[in-house]
């Protein structure tokens, strides 16, 4: 994959300290994050699939695997297990009856808001330990942060 070329916008010593620390802190909270998997069977890769599939819907295994940015066969092999697992199904596709798409059962639904739920509740428990103004700063970055996940 090709690096992208440094926005001018953010050349100078004061933005290449605020991205690394922009970095660090986004590391350090997800690894943290990674830690309360509430099925520790499973691994990040088929947690993610599994959460991809819930927040977009059934899709063939090539969408997922797309998305997920994984190869085709890597995906096969995760499907293979949250299928053996009860936690995705294989449905006729709507449009074309030669493919099949991938949909999460109501297993794999209530453990996934189980999770959600959980790491919602512990970064809510770290958040109040901010003052009013972090919160409020946190709070304001929320939607550029799920902005810059999602580019």
């Amino acid at each position: 994959m090709a690096v992208p070329m440094p926005n001018a916008k953010l050349d100078g010593p004061e933005n290449a300290e605020a991205v690394n620390t922009l970095r660090v802190g986004v590391q350090r909270l997800s690894r943290r994050m990674r830690h309360l998997n509430a099925d520790r069977a499973l691994s990040l890769a088929e947690l993610s699939a599994l959460g991809t599939l819930a927040r977009c819907g059934p899709m063939t295994p090539g969408e997922l695997a797309r998305k997920e940015h994984v190869q085709p066969p890597s995906m096969t092999r995760i499907i293979a297990l949250l299928t053996s697992r009860g936690l995705v199904r294989m449905e006729p596709h709507a449009a074309d009856r030669r493919q099949k798409v991938v949909a999460v059962t109501d297993q794999a639904e209530a453990m996934i808001e189980s999770s959600r739920a959980e790491r919602n509740a512990w970064l809510a428990r770290l958040a109040g330990e901010l003052d009013e103004e972090e919160w409020a700063a946190l709070r304001a970055a929320a939607p550029v942060l799920h902005k810059l996940a999602h580019l």
